[in-house]
This record gives structure tokens, C-alpha cells and sequence, in this order.
């Protein structure tokens, strides 16, 4: 008789973002199979909840859930973001902008920045965000879907989602419900584990005891399962990057929302801004290192372009991962792995890619060790990944009007970076040379548009961009640029967009 080995029970722990997201995701995924999903949520405790900026990979992720892009920006207040600008990063007064698309048209196998750099060498010293459509839609405060069949590569361009984070993690509930999850409101007063560690069942406040095979914690901060019991360990990036406080505030909608989320650097951080149809959503992120908390809500209020609905909240954290994403028969997603400052829009992204591995490398109850570890170490190096493209924004500054970005840029100049990032940024300086790994986040497109905004250049291009006589070149670039601008005239308002196709029932009433 053959012992069925199968995961029978999972228990996903803490609601939010990433509980709803893996319980959606995971429902459907093992539809028809025996394995049952218990999400556990407790109603005393609140969820973080300022994720609200996201990547294009949130769109493929609900649409594997059977939804559009309208349906569930109607659901959530989305807007359309086309990527982030950068107001003040490199020195007060500069602004960069990082879209979601290529830079260009490669030519004969020569990546297109070397015939920019190039061009640049001759005389034709225009923003590398000329020659990327959605930088350019983004900057006139215009959208249009993407063509499916682009006509080249300068149509290329993706986008993604600025949302209400409560509204789309009851989005995802109701589905998750509907598909068969069991949703527990009670609250877990202990935690009970075998002889070997694992964890074995959860004791609630109602007297109910949840039992479970595999348990995915997504207690934010908290770690319960994690931390709390499993004594997994933490660890610290707090000496390279150096916020570890926020401000956070939502306001009334200030104006038309532009299709792309704003960060503005201040003398020890920096702020967000994230527009959505029914509100704004805002952040000051610092460094209590370097400003006081009683000084930095000051500044943070006085930003604010809007009235706010609700005192500022104070959020408090330390940049790092889990030595271990999964320990025994504990896997933790979200805030209960890790944490790295929104500043790329990364954590709802993090949760997606920590999901597909779950699938990917889905145990029995064996919990074969090698299944374990691969899992450890993919998301290990997808964490380091992430935090060096974050340093990066902070190493290549030169603003000289604060401690913190001096000691920021000293990192750099003192090889005190990442063994990794240098080796990047050592390459794109030396030669052009864009890496990418596996189980990497950001694109080369994405590395271009930090280096040539904080003004990183190589120090020479590649040789075979000289087979363009400069002529040719200019005209080339030129053409392209044109054909960027025609485009953008072709698209509508961002804000005629919204009204057209994605106004939630709140903004139609007040039509």
C-alpha cells in the first residue's frame, strides 16, 4: 500500500497584500487537487498597506486569475504608471525619469546606448528618454495601451498599476473565497510545533486548532512563524541603506494624476507620491540617523499638495531579508521576508516572484532539503539583486547639501559598495556592459535609465557603433525621436483615459 506523501493542508498566515495574493494565486493553481488552503487573519491587527505603486508583472499576475487590466483598476482606483521620476536625486533642480520600456532601436547587434553615447561624443546631446515611448507619453501626462504588434522596438513599452492596496487585497479575497479558500477573522494566541520543530497547528483565541502540513507566513514585520518561533535570524543592509523611518499620509486627490509615480529627494530621504482616482497616496521615507522624527513629520506635512484624510502614521524598519525565506515547513512572503524601501516599487513584485517559486518547488511532506535550499538561495539572490539596484540610487548622487547624501556617494568612492553592484557599475563604466542574471528583477533597460540619469557614462563606446558615419547617425537619432514625438501626439490624456474606460462607481456619482 503506497503512503499518500502529498501536502494535504496549507495555512497561510496574516491576510493583507501578500496573504491574499498567495491565496488566490495558490487556489487556482492547485484546483482539483486535494490540497486545502486555510487563511488565517487577525482582525486586531492592520495591515501596512502602502504598497501602491507596482511593476508590470502585477498585470500578469491577475490576469492568470481570469482578470483585465480595467476590470481591476475599476476595482482598486487604479491609474496608469508608466514608470518613476526622480526629482532632485542627482542634485537639487536635476530630474530623471526610469520608464518600463527600451531605450532606441539596436542596430547590427550594437545595443542602441553606444550609438547614443556616440551621437552625444558628435554634438547631439539629447535625454536618453527621447527615444523611449513611454518616458515620452509619461512626460506629456499621456497613456495608450501598448500596441500588441508593435510596428519596432521604439513602440515597445509596458506599464503597470498605481492602486488602492485594501481595495485590491479584498479583490483578491472575494475571489479567493468564491474558488474555495476557508478565511478565518480570529486571532492566534499560540503556536505549537513537534519534536522536530515543525510547526504542527495553530491555537486560536476562539478555541479553534488549525492544523497544517505547510504554513506560508505573511505576518508583515511581525514574522510570527518565522522569526517568532523559528528563531530564523535577519539579515542587516542598514549600513548601505541608510532610511529606516516613514511618514505616511493619504490625501485628497490633488489634480489630474499623472501616469507615473514621483519621488522627490530631501536632505535625508526622500518622498513619494502615488496618484490614484479617488486619492493620492504619500510618503516621506528618512533616515533617523540623520533627522528627527518630529522634524521629518513637519516636512512631510508641509509637502503635502493636498489635504490629508488621516493623521500621518510613522512607520518604522529595518532594511534586510530572513536568513532563510524557508525554514522547516515555514515559507514567508511579503514583509514577513524581508524588507527593502519602495523606492523601485518592488515589495508587491517580491511577493509574485516568491509565490511562482512556491509553485515551482511546491513539497510533499518529505520536505526534501534540496527543494529547500533552492528556494533559499533563488530568493536570496533576487533580494541582493533588488537592494543593489536601491543603492545604486543613493551611491551615484553628488548632492552636497546634507550628511546623509555625502555619506551616501563616500560608499562609492570608498569601495564600501556590495562586491556585486561595483562589479556592475565597474563593466557599464569600463565598457557599456549591461549585466542580467538570473532570478534579476530590473531589466538592462531599467540599469541605462540610473546611469544616465545620475550621469554614469562609459568611458567609450562600443567601436562598431563608429560604422555609422555621423551624419547617418544624427539623422537616425533624429528620426526616431521624431517618431517618438508623433506617437505621443497620438495618444489621449492620461486623465481622459481614466475617465473613458476605468472610472470607479465613487468618481462616476461625482460626475
Amino acid at each position: 500500500m503506497t503512503t499518500d506523501n502529498r501536502i494535504q493542508d496549507l495555512v497561510i498566515v496574516g491576510g493583507g497584500t501578500a496573504g491574499w495574493m498567495a491565496a488566490a494565486s495558490l487556489q487556482q493553481h492547485f484546483a482539483g487537487t486535494p490540497l486545502k488552503i486555510t487563511l488565517v487573519e487577525s482582525p486586531q491587527i492592520g495591515t501596512v498597506g502602502v504598497g501602491e505603486a507596482t511593476t508590470p508583472t502585477i498585470r500578469r499576475f491577475y490576469q492568470q486569475l481570469g482578470l483585465d487590466d480595467l476590470q481591476v483598476m475599476r476595482a482598486v482606483g487604479g491609474t496608469c504608471k508608466l514608470g518613476i521620476q526622480f526629482n532632485h536625486w542627482r542634485q537639487p533642480g536635476h530630474s530623471f525619469f526610469h520608464p518600463f520600456s527600451v531605450f532606441g532601436q539596436d542596430l547590427d547587434g550594437v545595443a542602441f546606448h553606444h550609438y547614443w553615447l556616440r551621437a552625444r561624443e558628435i554634438g547631439l546631446d539629447v535625454p536618453i528618454t527621447d527615444f523611449s515611448l513611454g518616458a515620452s507619453l509619461a512626460l506629456d501626462g499621456r497613456f495608450s495601451p501598448p500596441s500588441p504588434r508593435p510596428p519596432s522596438t521604439l513602440s515597445v513599452y509596458d506599464w503597470a498599476l498605481h492602486l488602492d492596496a485594501g481595495r485590491f487585497a479584498e479583490l483578491l479575497r472575494d475571489i479567493a473565497v468564491e474558488r474555495g479558500v476557508t478565511h478565518l477573522r480570529d486571532t492566534i494566541v499560540d503556536v505549537r510545533q513537534g519534536e522536530n520543530g515543525f510547526i504542527r497547528s495553530l491555537q486560536l483565541a476562539s478555541g479553534a486548532e488549525i492544523c497544517g502540513d505547510l504554513f506560508i507566513d505573511c505576518s508583515g514585520f511581525n514574522g510570527l512563524l518565522i522569526e517568532k518561533t523559528l528563531n530564523t535570524g535577519f539579515e542587516d543592509w542598514g549600513h548601505w541603506l541608510l532610511c529606516d523611518s516613514a511618514w505616511v499620509a493619504q490625501t485628497e486627490r490633488g489634480g489630474e494624476p499623472a501616469p507615473y509615480t514621483k519621488v522627490d529627494a530631501h536632505c535625508a530621504g526622500w518622498r513619494w507620491r502615488i496618484p490614484l482616482q479617488h486619492r493620492d497616496g504619500n510618503g516621506h521615507v528618512f533616515s533617523s540617523r540623520y533627522r528627527d522624527k518630529d522634524q521629518a513629520r513637519k516636512e512631510f506635512v508641509d509637502s503635502l499638495e493636498s489635504a490629508p484624510t488621516a493623521e500621518p502614521r510613522l512607520l518604522r524598519f529595518l532594511p534586510g531579508r530572513r536568513k532563510q525565506a524557508w525554514n522547516r515547513n515555514v515559507i514567508a512572503l511579503g514583509l514577513a521576508a524581508g524588507f527593502l524601501e519602495p523606492l523601485e516599487s518592488t515589495s508587491i513584485a517580491m511577493i509574485e516572484t516568491g509565490i511562482a517559486r512556491i509553485k515551482q518547488l511546491f513539497p510533499d511532506r518529505s520536505f526534501a532539503p534540496e527543494i529547500i535550499d533552492e528556494f533559499n538561495e533563488d530568493t536570496r539572490l533576487e533580494y541582493e539583486r533588488v537592494r543593489d539596484f536601491l543603492i545604486l540610487h543613493y551611491a551615484l548622487n553628488r548632492r552636497q547639501d546634507s550628511d546623509f547624501w555625502r555619506d551616501c556617494r563616500q560608499m562609492w568612492l570608498n569601495g564600501d559598495l556590495p562586491q556585486t553592484l561595483q562589479k556592475k557599475m565597474a563593466l557599464f563604466k569600463l565598457r557599456g556592459h549591461l549585466i542580467r542574471y538570473r532570478w534579476e528583477m530590473f531589466q538592462p533597460a531599467s540599469w541605462l535609465a540610473i546611469y544616465a540619469g545620475f550621469g554614469l557614462l562609459p568611458q567609450s563606446c562600443d567601436p562598431a557603433a563608429e560604422r555609422l558615419s555621423g551624419k547617418k547617425l544624427v539623422e537616425s537619432l533624429r528620426a526616431m525621436r521624431a517618431g517618438v514625438q508623433q506617437a505621443v501626439q497620438q495618444a489621449p490624456a492620461h486623465g481622459e483615459f481614466l475617465a473613458r474606460y476605468c472610472g470607479t462607481a465613487t468618481e462616476t456619482e461625482k460626475v
